[in-house]
């Protein structure tokens, strides 16, 4: 299963990045296998964690979501991710010729997937929705994530390291402008109704 390589990114990255370079994945393998499952791990805690246990800001009460405006997020925040992770793998296609790299697009969305995974784990976090220590996990989450891009793209793209370098620093060009995208459509669906509802 394409999810027992997640233990493998987070002990011994290089030699788990060969192991994904020399498996076959097709692009539904992938999402059924590993971005499906991971991509739920955000939205689901911070479903939880939104509406069980509630934002805390300084000594006054919690404040929590209701139920159906927590799924509601949720559901637009897993599809949002699952859109996001196909954009980086079409990006890293688009961009590999450039770095003298000829792969098929199922291996180029397999390495953003793989190279999202300490993102996407470090949203478990979100289900105790306290402010700093959620910034200070995703943080560290961004951080590995980052390096498991630099080290993944030239073992996966099969290029030198220094090309792989300027690659890397593209892909992560183009993830940045990608967040700001989902920022905002998140805007926009809030100005359809998809908006936080509080309970009283």
């Amino acid at each position: 299963m394409m999810i027992t390589h997640v233990a493998g990114l987070l002990s011994n990255p290089n030699r788990e990045w060969e192991a994904i370079r020399d498996e076959p994945c097709s692009i539904g393998k992938c999402y059924i296998g590993l971005v499906m499952i991971l991509a739920a791990i955000p939205p689901v805690c911070a479903l939880i964690g939104t509406t069980q246990f509630g934002w805390q800001i300084g000594a006054g009460n919690a404040i929590k979501l209701t139920v159906g405006s927590a799924l509601q997020i949720a559901i637009a925040f897993y599809l949002a991710i699952l859109a996001a992770v196909y954009i980086m793998g079409r990006a890293i296609h688009w961009m590999a010729t450039t770095y003298g790299a000829t792969p098929e697009l199922s291996k180029c969305v397999v390495l953003a997937a793989y190279a999202g995974t300490p993102l996407f784990l470090s949203g478990a976090i979100a289900l105790y929705p306290v402010l700093w220590l959620n910034m200070l996990v995703g943080l560290a989450g961004l951080g590995y994530t980052i390096y498991l891009l630099y080290t993944g793209v030239p073992i996966v793209m099969e290029i030198p390291k220094e090309q792989g370098f300027m690659f890397s620093t593209a892909v992560l060009t183009v993830g940045m402008v990608t967040l700001v995208g989902l920022l905002a459509v998140t805007v926009i669906l809030w100005g359809f109704g998809i908006a936080p509802a509080f309970t009283s």
